[in-house]
């Protein structure tokens, strides 16, 4: 990357600076005679004699002549600004151009970062520098010759129109200039050193709020909450030191400037008051000369502000480019996509490699070996032993620091990414998911790059041709995100109906299957899962869950939905809507302020019933919740209320008692009138839903039914025992009901009777693939760490690599199913090539070749049996600790 960001722009912009130079060359003349017009119009049109005047041959009077030239001062004055649009959005378009060639150049070097560099650049540092850190950049881009060139051509061409008038008021009107040129500059270097300081210790600040949210467990359990509130306040405080130095030196600078700008109408007021009284110039020069200077102003004033930004703008670029300069940085031509994936070599070749980071000891130490990459390897060592260091080595995460690692032929650094990105697979004792979907996750290792083209309509083809353009003017990629990236035949598959076959027997080897199948209940099913056949079994699985639920053994265990009854194990918002709402506008947390059902609630008398309750709700629940910490079970019991907002329903609750009903805003009737909607009467006890208050509730439910406008009915999915509920849950559109609370051991019985009908109809392939489309939450914070790791391992095993690299990833799981899953991942890698390192070397028992490491050296390697044995092995004392 350029290390001048004047050198990034000209590199990469020069043609595009050249056509706004010459726009700006082309309005010069426009300029100048709209400020020589205004003479004209005072001296010879509305001053003059000897009318009338012949122009083109055409005789004009005065007022007809005074018109003509004001006309053209108007074309003048449309012709400038015309031409000052089109430059402002030209260069604001090749702004965001550079800024998005920036972005994306500085994201890619993330990608080409080596692993180390993360230990020492944290994320909070990294996303500042390419999000908020160079947008200031993207307005400079455009203006980094654009401004110098337009304004100082504007300054040029109204200092030539003043000396045109007379050179003592041309001398006059620059006479400051080099002061300012020469003052300025030096008081605006301490500001811009400021600068720099501020944007190093807002980095830091980042990378602190990021420690806080990645480490909010540990803070929490270790009580440490006022250690970084002081610590968080200290780095504050210098940034507000920083910054008031800033505001007090730049406002110095402001009103210097703009004291010396304000001594030059003095020279002209008096100069030129002169002049015109001596004779030696028109009063009409002296007018345009005058608002030609007031003009003047505005493109001096532009240049400084100009250069202000000049110097920010450069310290950001230089800061930001020197920390995506490592001298270790991965060759781009790793990334490509280019050439063939050729076959694994039969092994890897250490000749003294050695690994350490920076002044520590070395992790590896002078290591000479060869590893298959067929056949099954177990690496044992303690927590010194180099152990985790070689896999990273073998995985091509890290590079050796000294030696070599040759891959058949080949340096194994040298080799391109698409070669140890498929053939080999590397899962860890923790993971990363990305933020989507659990089919998202499974399918991340199969997407390498657009194997099928998206299928557009003519509109959204126009968008994306467009775009793609856009890219490539941008620097970007053009690969559409919205292309088919799955790599069907690496899974062995050649369509998505089989590879998602594919997913649910990997996630049954990796003890997955089951949480996937309840994720699959309380999901719901995609349009492509929800074809005729999918939903006749659902509808059957009703019918055989009804039935069942007749018998004795589940009397009362599900409250069935009933159009004239009440379902106490349902939100009083169900109740209401007896149905499922299909978009935002009768959802459930926003329904209190729906008009449609705040007529419903007048209409039906329960408007003033319904804020009382949500008032007594309230003050109930401050009262109860008061004093208990906030993880206490009553939240989670209570879910519609939260320890963070108790201070706010506290002081709601005052002001509710003071102003009733009608003096409250109305966002605050609202938000006590939307507590009762989510009221479960068997869940929260509160003895506010009486019987009358039920029958009022279901007279609601037949109003709202009633009288529902056509345009919304297609926003409630109703309840229908005949009918599929597209946007009710597998586990509810199966039950037709609720599963009621409190009934002794409900919850269990009711899911086995589930699982039975499930399995009765065929059915549990098709909830697990639901179960596939959870959302896991940001990083996979809604999954548990077993579960990511699970995740983690049928991920790698769904490519079907050639070589699965795994270190610790089952140590979440309990011994019984360790014992499953291994079984499961040595059957799965049968004929190819498994290096494991386990978190218990007793898993080890059934590999032929076991490699010992201690301190960094290898210590050993054979068989279990010989060197479980050996007296004073690693393996045995390990066994020994175990």
């Amino acid at each position: 990357m350029e290390h001048n960001i004047f050198g990034f722009i000209w590199r990469y912009s020069k043609p595009q600076q050249f056509v706004i130079l010459l726009l700006t060359v082309c309005s010069l003349p426009f300029l100048y005679y709209s400020l020589d017009l205004p003479k004209m119009i005072v001296n010879d049109a509305i001053g003059g004699e000897g009318f009338p005047y012949s122009v083109l041959g055409i005789d004009l009077d005065q007022i007809s002549y005074l018109l003509v030239l004001s006309g053209i001062f108007l074309a003048l004055v449309v012709f400038n600004g015309g031409f000052k649009y089109y430059i402002n959005v030209y260069k604001g378009r090749l702004g965001e151009r550079m800024l998005r060639r920036l972005r994306y150049e500085l994201y890619v070097r993330v990608l080409r970062f080596r692993l180390p560099r993360f230990k020492r650049m944290s994320q909070g540092e990294i996303i500042p520098m390419i999000t908020s850190e160079v947008e200031p950049l993207g307005g400079f881009i455009g203006d980094a010759f654009a401004t110098p060139a337009y304004q100082g051509g504007l300054l040029l061409t109204y200092l030539f129109f003043i000396f045109m008038q007379d050179p003592l008021l041309g001398a006059a009107a620059v006479s400051l200039y080099p002061i300012q040129g020469y003052i300025i500059p030096r008081l605006q270097r301490r500001v811009n050193q400021l600068g720099k300081q501020r944007v190093r210790n807002l980095r830091v600040v980042a990378d602190r709020v990021g420690e806080t949210v990645q480490g909010t467990q540990e803070i929490h359990a270790h009580d440490t909450s006022l250690y970084h509130m002081a610590d968080i306040a200290n780095r504050l405080a210098t940034n507000y030191d920083i910054r008031y130095e800033i505001y007090r030196r730049k406002f110095f600078i402001k009103f210097l400037n703009n004291f010396l700008n304000q001594l030059t109408p003095f020279f002209f007021y008096a100069i030129g008051g002169i002049l015109v009284i001596d004779g030696d110039i028109s009063l009409g020069a002296l007018v345009a000369v005058l608002a030609a200077y007031k003009d003047l102003a505005s493109p001096w004033k532009e240049l400084l502000t100009w250069y202000q930004m000049k110097e920010d703008v450069r310290i950001k670029y230089e800061q930001v480019i020197e920390q995506f300069q490592p001298p270790d940085l991965q060759p781009l031509e790793q990334l490509s996509e280019d050439g063939e994936i050729p076959s694994l070599p039969e092994e890897w070749r250490f000749a003294n490699v050695t690994y350490a980071e920076d002044d520590s000891p070395p992790e590896i130490d002078n290591l000479t070996m060869r590893i298959p990459t067929r056949g099954h390897l177990a690496v044992v060592g303690d927590g010194g032993s180099g152990r985790d260091t070689l896999m990273l080595l073998l995985a091509r995460l890290i590079r050796p620091t000294a030696g070599r690692i040759r891959f058949g032929e080949e340096d194994y650094q040298d080799l391109p990414e698409r070669m140890t990105g498929r053939r080999i697979a590397y899962v860890g004792a923790s993971t990363h998911m990305i933020t989507g979907s659990l089919r998202d996750n499974m399918y991340y290792g199969l997407k390498h790059r657009p194997l099928r083209p998206p299928e557009y309509g003519h509109a959204e083809e126009a968008l994306s041709r467009r775009r793609r353009a856009e890219a490539l003017e941008s620097g970007n990629t053009d690969l559409d995100i919205n292309a088919d990236w799955i790599d069907y035949a690496q899974a062995g598959v050649d369509t998505p109906e089989a590879l998602e076959e594919r997913a649910l027997e990997v996630l049954a080897l990796v003890d997955m299957s089951g949480d996937v199948y309840r994720m699959g209940l309380s999901g719901t099913l995609n349009p492509r899962h929800r074809t005729a056949a999918v939903i006749d079994k659902v509808l059957k699985a009703r019918e055989l869950v009804r039935e069942k639920l007749a018998e004795p053994d589940y009397d009362g265990l599900v409250e069935l939905w009933d159009i004239d009854a009440f379902n106490e194990s349902a939100t009083v918002a169900e109740n209401l809507l007896f149905g499922t709402p299909l978009d935002a506008t009768f959802d459930p947390d926003l329904i209190a302020s729906n008009d449609y059902v705040r007529e419903v609630l007048e209409t039906a008398g329960l408007r003033e019933t319904f804020f009382d309750i949500g008032r007594r709700v309230a003050a109930t629940m401050v009262e109860l919740f008061a004093d208990l910490p906030p993880d206490h079970e009553f939240f989670e019991q209570y879910s519609f209320i939260s320890a963070e907002e108790l201070p706010d329903y506290q002081s709601l609750i005052s002001r509710a008692d003071k102003l009733g009903e009608e003096g409250l805003p109305e966002v605050d009737r609202a938000r006590l009138t939307s507590l009762p909607f989510k009221l479960i009467p068997n869940r929260h006890r509160l003895g506010m839903i009486d019987e009358a208050l039920k029958d009022k509730l279901l007279e609601a439910r037949r109003i709202f039914r009633a009288e529902l406008s056509e345009a919304d009915r297609p926003k409630i999915a109703f309840f229908d025992v005949s009918e599929y509920n597209e946007a009710a849950s597998t586990q509810d559109n199966i039950l037709f009901g609720k599963i009621r609370y409190g009934a002794s051991g409900a919850q269990d019985k009711v899911q086995t009777l589930l699982a039975q009908v499930i399995d009765a109809v065929d059915l549990r392939d098709t909830v697990t693939g639901v179960g596939l489309d959870r959302s896991v939450g940001v990083v996979g914070g809604r999954l548990s760490s077993l579960q990511r790791q699970k995740i983690a391992l049928a991920r790698a095993l769904l490519r079907r690599p050639d070589v699965l690299l795994m270190v610790d990833a089952t140590s979440a799981l309990d011994g019984a199913a360790q014992a499953r899953v291994h079984e499961a991942v040595l059957s799965e890698m049968s004929g190819r090539g498994l290096i494991w390192a386990p978190h218990r070397p007793g898993l080890v028992r059934e590999f032929e070749d076991i490699i010992m490491l201690e301190n960094g050296h290898l210590a050993g390697r054979g068989t279990f049996s010989e060197l479980a044995m050996e007296e004073g092995s690693v393996l045995k004392r390990l066994l020994d600790d175990e």
